[in-house]
């Protein structure tokens, strides 16, 4: 019995040295922990109920129509594509690049409510030349393909 109350007087940080003291501590140290814990409980309720929310919400708002926008930078060309997700959309806009001899030296994509890619390219050598009309159009047809 007296290692059970050392234990629990441990637990509870009590200073008593009574039985009934230390008892009375433990019960209320129990009795916090279980308002810490419906505390807790009503917090992940809520964060949960946010969520749901922003989801619904999120599915509300209108996809992007199909965009494609090439035009001159710095160093070559600067490609941006959205687009609504699925498929392999970036894998055909790779395939495109490659076929038109085109480098791609930076490129950012995302896909989270919708495809997204921003890219930079360059040809791959002097003889193919850049033309921002012939990469729209090629971009575009390759995300129609999907």
């Amino acid at each position: 019995m007296g290692r059970r109350l050392h234990v629990l007087r441990t637990l509870t940080c009590s200073k008593s040295v009574q039985r009934k003291s230390v008892i009375m501590e433990a019960l209320l140290y129990i009795y916090k922990l279980k308002l810490k814990l419906e505390a807790i409980k009503r917090e992940l309720a809520n964060l949960v109920a946010i969520k749901r929310e922003y989801l619904s919400l999120m599915k509300q708002l209108p996809l992007p129509k199909k965009e494609v926008k090439v035009e001159k930078a710095e160093q070559g060309l600067l490609v941006r594509v959205t687009c609504e997700k699925g498929g392999d959309k970036l894998v055909s806009i790779l395939e495109v690049f490659e076929e038109m001899g085109l480098v791609i030296l930076n490129a950012r994509v995302s896909s989270n409510l919708y495809f997204a890619m921003e890219a930079i390219v360059v040809a791959d050598q002097e003889q193919h030349a850049l033309h921002v009309k012939s990469i729209t159009q090629a971009v575009t047809k390759a995300i129609e393909r999907q």
